[in-house]
């Protein structure tokens, strides 16, 4: 039978994990793995059967050197997650030399989805789940204004890029901080006021930060798999349990939060809804249209997510499916040889 040839540009080191699962798959359907990065001795790379290095650039330039990798290799299957947005914009060239792509072909709503005060706007029209009080902010003055009118609504406070992926830029406003105990101490994400004012003083202006109110419940990643055309198939919400614990957990108000996106956007393929409670109600903190850093735990409900996804895009119908949920889980460190040849 031949090879499926399947592509993941620059990911996550769990992308170690995809891949393996796509080739593991449950038909005994054969894959071959491609992956770039920048870094010839990623992760990401190392449960890869090829892998070549790739340069740092982006916009139409990237895509078309990804678009070419594709046409080298005779690949079927692309699954982006470094430029998204601009790879969706020219997959044109992708239709052109027969490959599909794993992405949201709606460049409108991925746009959205990458920058998170747009989407904010767009859920709130939707009675979908609430949204945190936020405002944005791009210089000190703003800044301060967002962090008063929170701190008037009694809300704990933190902040975050706009368009930063997972914990990236995340600080928690924190004016009882100890720094002598934070020296001895575990690393925090915890910023004072005056500190997080000051520095952000010291330019006119800066990036988008959405300037939020601070959920402090649980938080839960709700991995959703769909079709190629955005119909929803599984929905397996994992919810931080502590340390490294996550609990896969049949919660109805979060699987019908996650069939009111799939109804509102057709997100194809893989991506993930994050909410966190605070008090009695679930908030949206973000939609990320891509596999989650977790997913991996996610398939120890049965669901495959990543081969599952692919088996859409190459058209064919995925059947009913059934998560088991109630299911604790973690995870453990094991050492890998890296490889020497990547090109």
């Amino acid at each position: 039978m031949k090879k499926v040839k399947v592509y993941f540009n620059r990911w996550f080191s769990v992308a170690y994990h995809y891949m393996n699962a796509i080739r593991n798959n449950e038909d005994g359907i054969p894959f071959e793995i491609y992956a770039t990065h920048s870094d010839p001795q990623h992760m990401a790379l190392q449960a890869s059967d090829i892998a070549e290095v790739e340069p740092r650039t982006s916009g139409v330039e990237y895509a078309r050197f990804c678009a070419d990798f594709c046409r080298r290799h005779g690949i079927d299957v692309f699954i982006p997650r470094w430029n998204m947005l601009d790879i969706s914009k020219h997959l044109y060239l992708f239709n052109d030399i027969g490959t599909k792509v794993m992405v949201c072909q709606d460049t409108e709503l991925l746009e959205q989805l990458m920058e998170k005060d747009l989407f904010y706007e767009s859920i709130r029209q939707k009675d979908i789940v609430t949204i945190p009080d936020y405002a944005i902010a791009s210089n000190a003055e703003q800044f301060k204004q967002a962090y008063e009118s929170l701190i008037a609504l009694g809300h704990k406070v933190c902040f975050k890029p706009c368009n930063a992926e997972g914990g990236m830029g995340f600080r928690i406003i924190d004016n009882e901080r100890n720094p002598l105990e934070e020296l001895f101490g575990h690393a925090l994400n915890h910023i004072s006021f005056e500190e997080a004012h000051r520095v952000l003083s010291s330019t006119e202006s800066f990036p988008n930060l959405m300037v939020m109110e601070l959920l402090e419940g649980y938080e839960y990643s709700i991995d959703c798999l769909a079709d190629r055309n955005g119909k929803l198939l599984a929905a397996v919400p994992r919810r931080k349990a502590g340390g490294r614990l996550r609990l896969l957990e049949q919660h109805p108000e979060l699987l019908e939060v996650a069939q009111k996106v799939a109804e509102a956007y057709h997100i194809p393929y893989n991506y993930n809804i994050q909410v966190k409670y605070n008090g009695e109600h679930a908030k949206l903190l973000e939609i990320n249209p891509r596999m989650s850093g977790g997913l991996h735990v996610s398939c120890l409900s049965g669901i495959n997510f990543p081969y599952l996804a692919v088996k859409s895009a190459l058209g064919h119908e995925i059947g009913s499916l059934h998560p088991q949920y109630d299911i604790l889980a973690s995870h453990i460190e094991q050492p890998i040889t890296i490889r020497k040849s990547v090109h």
